[in-house]
């Protein structure tokens, strides 16, 4: 039987609390309503999309340390914000190899389950989150933790509970089970 470690009634319970929080109802779109146009693109689930960029070995390494494999790779609808390699050399030298060590894998499951939001959010949703909430829109993540989404010069901004900021520099990178949103930092809960 796989493991499956966040449960749909989970997924759909932070979901809803999402849209709860934020007064939006964000669309949740199944696979198979994919567009033919991007078709190619969404064959891929969002781990095999993270181990196809070259930008995001740190991250996959991670997942895998971590055991969230098939839950990042199940039906979703996930979003994540997928921080890169470079992203990761920002936190201080040994923080990446320490984390993936087995003794501190639940650590690790929670900061990765800190980048996941439930359902598909995409820019258009943050953005239109953002504005809606005068400027800055909290998100809370399969974790249970809190985001906080910015503009800033036309840049959606995440910034974490410890109030460091990350920029996202690549938006709506379409998965067969949801979006990714490439960051060029590490989000940490408090």
């Amino acid at each position: 039987m796989p493991k499956t470690p966040i449960s749909s009634k989970f997924k759909a319970a932070a979901f809803a609390a999402i849209a709860a929080s934020t007064g939006l109802a964000v669309t949740v779109t199944a696979p198979a309503a994919a567009h033919h146009h991007s078709a190619k693109k969404q064959e891929a689930n969002i781990v095999e999309t993270a181990q196809s960029t070259g930008v995001h070995n740190t991250l996959v390494a991670a997942v895998q340390a971590a055991d969230l494999v098939d839950t990042l790779a199940g039906p979703g609808p996930l979003t994540v914000f997928a921080p890169t390699d470079t992203g990761f050399a920002k936190l201080p030298a040994g923080t990446v190899e320490t984390l993936v060590k087995p003794e501190n894998k639940g650590t690790l499951t929670g900061i990765l389950t800190y980048h996941a939001v439930a359902g598909k959010v995409t820019s258009g949703d943050l953005v239109e989150l953002i504005n809606k909430h005068n400027g800055a829109a909290t998100i809370t993540t399969v974790s249970g933790g809190k985001l906080t989404a910015r503009l800033a010069g036309g840049t959606v901004v995440i910034t974490d509970a410890a109030g460091r900021s990350t920029a996202v520099t690549t938006a709506d990178v379409e998965t067969s089970n949801g979006v990714i949103h490439v960051t060029d930092g590490v989000f940490l809960p408090a």
